[in-house]
């Protein structure tokens, strides 16, 4: 493995958060060890997020008789000939263990098939986000749904909208995802995972994902977060077709009352942007940001309005078709939220959701 060394000479703090690396960060195909045996890979992606983080967790010399023999991937990036060819360089021969996915987004298991494959290692996630991603690959179905277009119709899109957006196909899940193997090894919230002589915890959190895997060393204060805390942006928290009566906002703030209950001080590893300390600044900052937004669109219905009637109160940007699904969901979400919670009730006119302030 082509491996950086790193010194906090150059740390950075921003908006109450530290970020002990500074400006410092992997090329594709290259690893920064972050702690002893921790090494941070990074990959480009498309979109706004430009990146995916993941990490590879050394055997070591301390290895007792129950680790695994070979390292631990931690999350894979996209299945595309440039993520493959960084993982060949940065691993460069080593013998994988297992490779351990935080949750079912293709970013952070495209390429654990082709993985599993290469090098013969179980793929290890919880069992909610196992079946999620089995499901979804299984889906390649051409035709979109007549629930899906429905579901976009009652978000208030316009025919135009649903029409190009049906246009792109179906079962693209399946195709931005190596093949799975058949089996895995199931994680579940307060497993305890040695490697390399080290003691994670699994702990799992929601809303993002329906049981997302964060990896907790308490000993050397290390939490490898995935998407569950990310430092410079809110991870995208929706509401989807399969369960549109769900409350996915209400999941995400819960998880993060539950994370408050980590220490402090730890040095998070996030799925996307730097590693940063501050844990419990950056859960404050998230808290607040998602309850001035439902307060914005709770203001906002008190005139009748649709789920795109609220981007405005919601998103600093236009929001393009480049990213109007996404957009659709987290505005879904904060409705949906709002009336769970009784701010707000649900009307349905020729099929559209509208929403009133109660």
């Amino acid at each position: 493995m082509a491996t950086h060394a790193f010194t906090l000479n150059d740390a950075l703090e921003r908006d109450g958060l530290r970020y002990p690396f500074g400006n410092l960060a992997p090329q594709p195909g290259e690893l920064i060890e972050v702690a002893p045996g921790v090494h941070w890979w990074r990959l480009p992606m498309f979109g706004p997020l430009k990146h995916v983080n993941g990490f590879i967790l050394d055997a070591g010399s301390e290895a007792g008789a129950g680790d695994p023999a070979g390292v631990t991937i931690v999350d894979t990036g996209f299945n595309n000939d440039a993520s493959v060819a960084a993982w060949r360089a940065m691993l460069a021969g080593k013998p994988v263990a297992q490779v351990l996915c935080t949750h079912f987004h293709p970013d952070h298991v495209g390429l654990a098939g082709w993985l599993c494959r290469e090098h013969d290692a179980p793929l290890v996630m919880t069992r909610t986000e196992w079946l999620q991603l089995r499901l979804l690959t299984a889906d390649t179905r051409d035709e979109t749904p007549a629930e899906m277009l429905a579901f976009w119709r009652a978000a208030g899109w316009t025919e135009e909208q649903v029409a190009h957006a049906a246009s792109r196909g179906w079962g693209n899940f399946a195709r931005i995802v190596s093949g799975l193997p058949l089996a895995f090894r199931r994680i579940a919230d307060g497993d305890v995972l040695t490697i390399g002589g080290t003691r994670w915890e699994v702990v799992t959190g929601n809303g993002h994902s329906p049981e997302h895997a964060c990896l907790l060393d308490r000993d050397r204060g290390i939490l490898i977060a995935g998407d569950q805390v990310l430092p410079r942006i809110s991870s995208n928290v929706s509401l989807g077709v399969s369960e549109p009566e769900g409350d996915p906002l209400g999941d995400w703030l819960a998880s993060i009352a539950k994370l408050r209950q980590l220490p402090h001080d730890l040095l998070v590893l996030p799925g996307h942007g730097d590693p940063f300390t501050g844990l419990h600044t950056r859960l404050d900052q998230l808290d607040t940001e998602h309850a001035e937004r439902l307060d914005a669109v709770a203001a906002h219905l008190a005139n009748p309005a649709r789920a795109v009637d609220c981007f405005t109160q919601l998103f600093r940007r236009p929001i393009g078709p480049d990213v109007l699904g996404m957009a659709t969901g987290e505005a879904l979400a904060h409705l949906r939220h709002l009336e769970v919670t009784g701010r707000a009730r649900r009307e349905v006119r020729d099929g559209v959701w509208w929403y009133h302030a109660t």
